[in-house]
């Protein structure tokens, strides 16, 4: 069990490192095969590990894919969303098939992100029982993004499956809803900007479009 220093006072340079984090944080499409030694992987892992979860229910549960049948049959899953979902974008499918949205084969690791079964908490979570959970799972997937980019390496978050395909096949049991495919490892170089931007396909709000006081913003 890692020692954690509860009552730290960080820098000035640790503040503005931590920003900068965040700032060049990347869902990355391209990747270049490599490695993630044990050491790094149990650094992400555990990083991921430590993220709030509302109850302390820690609703998250990994499962590392070594068996290249297993990735195999992942991409099949995947490839067919894909189409499905090219199919739903109607005037924009062309557009879409050019994009690189996956990441899969290429990857050095790919963990599978599952939503564990419902365990009955209902602190912080009564009234909105499934979106706490997927919340508490969202922050550790976002503590392991940041942890895999202060470690250099790249990490991408493929959503281009049906959950009951992906239970079915890494037998998950009643209830566990798998939610995220990450493709990890070593990248030839990180998107200066997020991908959908780089590719003209959507640009981000800006901060004062979305913040507003008192009420919705309009």
């Amino acid at each position: 069990m890692p020692h954690h220093e509860t009552n730290l006072q960080f820098s000035t340079e640790e503040r503005e490192t931590l920003y900068r984090i965040i700032r060049a944080r990347r869902d990355m499409r391209h990747f270049v095969g490599g490695e993630v030694t044990p050491e790094v992987l149990t650094r992400i892992l555990e990083a991921a590990h430590a993220a709030p979860s509302v109850g302390l229910m820690q609703p998250w549960r990994f499962i590392r894919i070594t068996k290249q049948t297993l990735r195999d049959d992942l991409v099949v899953l995947v490839e067919a969303e894909k189409d499905k979902t090219a199919q739903a974008l109607n005037a924009r499918q062309a557009e879409f098939m050019r994009l690189k949205v996956e990441g899969l084969r290429d990857c050095a690791e790919l963990i599978v992100v599952v939503l564990a079964p419902d365990d009955g908490t209902i602190f912080g979570r009564r009234t909105m029982p499934e979106a706490m959970a997927l919340a508490s799972v969202s922050c550790a997937i976002e503590n392991m993004w940041l942890a895999a980019r202060v470690e250099n390496l790249g990490m991408g978050w493929v959503s281009f499956f049906e959950p009951d395909d992906v239970a079915a096949l890494l037998q998950c049991p009643e209830g566990a809803k798998p939610i995220a495919l990450l493709c990890l490892g070593p990248v030839k170089a990180f998107y200066d900007k997020p991908m959908l931007e780089q590719e003209d396909w959507r640009q981000g709000k800006t901060l004062t479009a979305i913040l507003s006081e008192d009420e919705y913003p309009s």
